[in-house]
């Protein structure tokens, strides 16, 4: 019995991966491998920044951003087919900058201050950073329709159902992918820092230093995907040849794109309103800029499904308008912030090297949580799927919120010390690990398989913008959060370690608790939305 589960859910996807799977999939192993900063980056700004945690939220909205101009660059990679790799390669150069400037300001940051402030240097390699992945992801979303054949070497047309069931395994390696990457940098990261807590100051940063020059493989990865695809395609097309087919008969069985693509210029031009609308919002720093943002894209982006949508029928539109609603509210539940790190550095005691195992658990079980539950996934609507999440999500947030009203410590005592903080942490990570990345599976199949063939990279876009603004809209409510609720951690002064700010987690109890009402009201008023209107799911 348990061998029959092991091979249906686990060794038959083994048995399905191709080789031509392999370029996309190295593109979302090089997004999953961008953990590996993670870490650092959150020591680094609690050490060394004094920004509070309602910045780091907002800041967050702007860095979220670039993945909403994912609908005009998936429409540019359906016009630019044959050139998309360029893309790759400026999304490569941005993440090596991002990486250089952070390794530049940890080595050397007097000589970096010299040009610009050391926040602002921050804010700009974290703002370069995310607009280096969504150019990649634009085309690795395309990269994975093209890494589907619908022919044989000789020419002959795949059944509909092959081709429909490699979409939903691409996907789901896709996925696989990304959560892999985040486990072995996880693994190097309980390496890197399993005695960090004991290295002297300049030991540290240079450790620092070291993590963010190992990082440049990221673009390495990717730009490796997109050579592979090259040689890949010169193979296909050889076979095809092989089989007695033309230069010109092969072409077209490795074209994907069924008829000739024109440029959508309410797509381009909406785009172009976009980008303008939120550079000036973002350069006159208007108070409610971020909420004028958030409005303006949210406009934008409903307005170019409008008219996307016009491109599927009835029910195929319904299914599309249930899914994104329920996706939506599902995201877009608002989490408590970098405060609850430091509350768990400060107060708990965590350190690099037991954060670092956490994020490995973490990774790992997520990773198994996508065999667990990939025939859940397949065989149930996206309506169950949320329900659970949703559900499951809001059981697992108690440890953590019983944690801050000072549960380990009941725990602690009555258990001779085993059941403390880090016992807890330990299992609420392991439990809730599996849960993240399982609701976008099935629409991403869907989307796959159910869209023109013509508009695939740009309904791909589109899709991604509206559920990354869902982030976007999480990011503004944590930062409306942490305004309500305020936490702040110790900050000392670099020169004289003079307390400046001192560290206040009063109000942590309360945020979690509204963390928690909001993660199970949403979701749960979008499904009942969602029936309501009899919308069907993916």
């Amino acid at each position: 019995m348990l061998w029959q589960w092991f091979d249906r859910n686990i060794l038959s996807l083994g048995r399905d991966m191709q080789l031509s799977y392999l370029p996309p999939l190295l593109v979302y192993l090089a997004f999953g491998i961008q953990g590996l900063t993670g870490i650092v980056g959150t020591f680094y700004v609690k050490e060394h920044l004094g920004l509070s945690a309602e910045f780091l939220a907002a800041l967050g909205f702007w860095a979220g951003l670039p993945f909403a101009l994912k609908m005009p660059l998936g429409h540019l990679v359906d016009l630019l087919w044959r050139f998309k790799s360029g893309l790759i390669y400026l999304g490569a150069a941005l993440l090596a900058a991002s990486l250089l400037i952070m390794a530049g300001l940890i080595g050397n940051p007097q000589q970096m201050a010299q040009f610009m402030s050391v926040n602002a240097w921050f804010v700009l390699s974290t703002l370069l950073l995310p607009i280096g992945f969504v150019l990649q992801d634009a085309v690795a979303d395309a990269m994975t329709v093209e890494a589907v054949p619908r022919h044989l070497p000789d020419g002959t047309l795949l059944a509909e159902n092959d081709i429909k069931r490699m979409h939903t395994t691409m996907q789901t390696l896709g996925r696989v992918a990304v959560i892999g990457g985040s486990v072995l940098v996880a693994g190097v990261n309980v390496w890197l820092f399993a005695d960090a807590e004991t290295l002297a100051d300049t030991a540290k940063t240079a450790l620092y230093q070291q993590v963010y020059l190992m990082a440049l493989v990221i673009p390495l990865v990717s730009v490796s995907g997109v050579l592979l695809n090259g040689w890949l395609q010169r193979r296909r097309l050889a076979a095809h040849r092989a089989h007695g087919l033309s230069d010109a008969e092969a072409q077209s069985l490795l074209n994907h794109q069924d008829g000739d693509v024109r440029a959508n210029w309410w797509i381009l031009g909406g785009s172009l309103v976009f980008v303008t609308f939120t550079l000036l919002m973002g350069l006159t720093e208007l108070r409610y800029g971020q909420e004028a943002v958030f409005a303006g894209s949210m406009v934008i982006v409903l307005f170019l499904m409008g008219r996307l949508l016009r491109e599927l029928d009835g029910p195929a539109r319904a299914t599309l308008l249930g899914t994104a609603l329920v996706i939506f509210m599902f995201r877009a539940t608002p989490s408590a912030g970098p405060g609850v790190t430091w509350w768990m550095i400060d107060e708990l005691r965590f350190d690099q090297s037991f954060l670092s195992e956490l994020s490995l658990i973490s990774s790992a079980l997520t990773l198994a949580g996508m065999f667990l539950f990939r025939r859940f996934m397949a065989e149930r609507p996206l309506y169950v799927v949320v329900a659970f999440l949703t559900i499951a999500g809001t059981i697992l947030s108690l440890p953590v919120l019983g944690m801050s009203y000072g549960l380990h410590h009941w725990t602690a005592v009555h258990s001779g010390g085993v059941v403390d903080a880090r016992f807890i942490a330990v299992i609420d990570t392991a439990l809730e690990s599996p849960l993240g990345q399982i609701s976008m599976i099935p629409m991403l199949a869907w989307i796959a398989n159910s869209a023109p063939n013509h508009l695939k990279a740009t309904f791909f876009a589109v899709m991604a913008s509206f559920t990354n603004l869902a982030l976007s809209a999480a990011q503004l409510g944590t930062k409306y959060l942490n305004q309500l609720f305020v936490l702040s951690r110790e900050v000392k002064d670099p020169a004289t370690k003079a307390i400046v700010t001192a560290a206040n987690y009063a109000e942590l109890s309360p945020l979690l608790l509204t963390i928690g009402l909001l993660g199970i009201l949403m979701p749960g008023a979008a499904l009942l939305l969602a029936w309501k209107l009899k919308l069907k799911s993916a």
